[in-house]
């Protein structure tokens, strides 16, 4: 699933090439992508809009457009932004492609068809109940260890909840888990504060890696241009199971934890 690197790199990707430009028109090729309002709606309004700026929230694209609407995209687990020209041939997977006035075009890639769009005045009606950006100023090692304190869940879990903390999924929650030496399972009011700090730094060192690196390439995600990112080359844990630890030569073991695939070491990250 992209999550908050490889969508900041796709906005990253996206800026150069779409702000400024005008939607000529929208091309719904699995209308159920669309949740609001209607795809008929949505054909007609994006029409005209120029693109003003793009920012990213959680996991959410948000581009400002001209008429005072937000077009707002979540990839999901298979979803991915491409750049082409107007007259290109959609490949494989294919769910949408938005015209621009510079004979280019965005497609929308998503195999499993879990990727959502809205068009709306209002955004919080769609990211409003998100929680605090990671790397945000307000988000800092007393904000972490309060946010901690309120909860009494496995420290995997907490990470992943986007009400909590925005933007952080499976694969960088347990390469900081790693990084901060803590157990995936270990429950929240549990941690000391000097495990606290680690895991606050540890969090926002695998965040600004994973942008510098492009985001990790393990299944359909691409930058716009269509390369992949390289972060996954430099995974500690996530994605290792059954290979050696580089720390400490220990197998790299899975567990499910409330449902998601979590990797860690059985070593450096102790029960």
């Amino acid at each position: 699933m992209p999550e908050l690197p490889e969508v900041e790199t796709i906005k990253n990707g996206l800026i150069p090439e779409v702000v400024g430009r005008r939607f000529l028109k929208a091309n719904l090729l699995w209308p159920g992508q669309v949740r609001q309002p209607s795809p008929e709606e949505f054909r007609r309004d994006i029409v005209g809009q120029t693109v003003e700026g793009i920012r990213r929230r959680g996991k959410y694209l948000i581009f400002d457009l001209s008429g005072r609407l937000k077009l707002i995209l979540h990839l999901k687990m298979t979803g991915c932004l491409l750049i082409r020209p107007s007259d290109a041939e959609p490949e494989p997977h294919t769910r949408a492609i938005l015209y621009l006035d510079n004979s280019t075009s965005i497609h929308f890639l998503d195999q499993r068809k879990f990727g959502a769009m809205w068009l709306v005045q209002n955004e919080n009606e769609v990211v409003g109940g998100l929680g605090i950006e990671p790397l945000d100023h307000a988000f800092s090692v007393d904000a972490l260890r309060e946010t901690l304190s309120k909860h009494n869940i496995p420290v995997k879990p907490l990470l992943c909840d986007q009400a909590i903390i925005a933007g952080i999924g499976n694969m960088y929650a347990d390469e900081a888990l790693f990084e901060a030496r803590i157990h995936p399972e270990k429950k929240t009011r549990k941690l000391t504060a000097k495990e606290s700090e680690r895991l606050y730094n540890a969090i926002c060192h695998v965040l600004v890696e994973g942008i510098a690196r492009c985001g990790a390439s393990v299944s359909t995600y691409q930058q716009p241009d269509g390369e992949p990112g390289f972060a996954h080359l430099f995974f500690q844990v996530a994605h290792r199971r059954g290979e050696r630890c580089y720390r400490c030569d220990t197998p790299i073991e899975r567990i499910a934890l409330r449902g998601r695939g979590t990797y860690f070491c059985p070593k450096c990250q102790k029960a």
